[in-house]
């Protein structure tokens, strides 16, 4: 079976990505690397936002909330760790560790404890009252991290090593670049087969029409929970990702405006789209670099394109070079 365009996009996206950063470490530019990296990273919280957003209809801006509990499980955990310092020591002693795998699946527990906790309140509401209170709970959490002086409080929290890997030298910045794209396709792939399983078609009937899967015997209300879940889990782990890029975590990972900064990666590139948020995340980080450097506002081309996305280009960056409507 021929692919189609779309296909063919994500598959050149890909090719790119990982290309440009090879390129730059045979120039010997880092920063590109880094560059590349950010976007892997902020890509990959978006692909856990489209899970809710693009695939299950839930316009969530309380995300943030589960990319910084990822910055933060990795940074509390390093930081006790390389302290020497138990992060309880009653009833029974927990350390820190600097083992990425540890402090993912640490990111991974903690952010679905949090979203099904979110998910069982805000699911029970829908349009712009699942909006506020998604937003009000990551709010919370926001000015929660902001008075946790233990951890730095507004000042943030420094990670002073990059956490490890096993087989890798995580400073090297190629390195941490291919671990973190290789995160990244495993996102990318597990969202690809969760939509075309069975919960994905549930998902998606849901989404279209929640009284006729009450019909057929599927509580749409579970379904959205697990898919919100899922959402904040893969978010979570971009966010343990990107405080370990920073070797830094502070409450502005928790704040509304990372809400706003995944969402927007989300919609420029193709809501729904598999690659969209990887696209997204590529547009804005190249805008930032190249408006930034001229001119302070550089947001307001970028609201401006965002603003011509929505009006004139629904499918996002992915549907316009791809030419054909995502079919419902």
């Amino acid at each position: 079976m021929s692919m189609n365009r779309e296909t063919i996009l994500n598959i050149v996206l890909a090719a790119l990505l990982i290309a440009v950063p090879v390129i730059a470490q045979i120039m010997g530019e880092p920063f590109i690397i880094t560059l590349a990296t950010k976007v892997a990273i902020l890509g990959m919280a978006g692909v856990g936002l489209n899970i809710a957003l693009g695939f299950g209809g839930l316009v969530s801006f309380g995300h943030a909330a589960f990319f910084g509990i990822g910055g933060y499980a990795a940074g509390i955990l390093a930081s006790h760790a390389l302290n020497y310092e138990p992060i309880m020591t009653a009833p029974f002693e927990i350390n820190g560790t600097t083992q990425m795998i540890v402090i993912w699946i640490v990111a991974l527990i903690a952010s679905a404890l949090v979203a099904l906790l979110i998910g069982a309140i805000t699911l029970r509401t829908s349009g712009v009252y699942f909006i506020m209170i998604t937003l009000a709970f990551a709010q919370m959490i926001y000015y929660f991290a902001i008075s946790w002086p233990a951890y730095g409080g507004e000042d943030g929290l420094s990670i002073y090593v990059r956490n490890s890997f096993p087989g890798l030298n995580t400073l090297d910045p190629i390195s941490f670049f291919a671990l973190c794209a290789a995160m990244l396709g495993v996102a990318i792939a597990f969202s690809a087969v969760l939509i075309r399983s069975r919960f994905g078609l549930a998902l998606h009937g849901a989404r279209q029409n929640s009284q006729r899967m009450m019909a057929i015997g599927i509580a749409p209300f579970r379904v959205r929970l697990v898919a919100f879940v899922i959402s904040a889990m893969i978010t979570a782990w971009a966010g343990a990702l990107y405080a370990d890029l920073n070797r830094f975590v502070s409450p502005s990972m928790l704040s509304w405006h990372m809400s706003g900064e995944i969402m927007v990666f989300v919609i420029l590139g193709g809501v729904g789209r598999l690659f969209g948020p990887v696209a997204g995340a590529a547009l804005y980080i190249i805008l930032e670099h190249l408006l930034g450097g001229m001119f302070e506002y550089w947001q307001l081309p970028l609201g401006i394109l965002l603003l011509v996305v929505v009006l004139f280009a629904r499918g996002g960056l992915i549907g316009l070079l791809a030419g054909e409507r995502k079919h419902a």
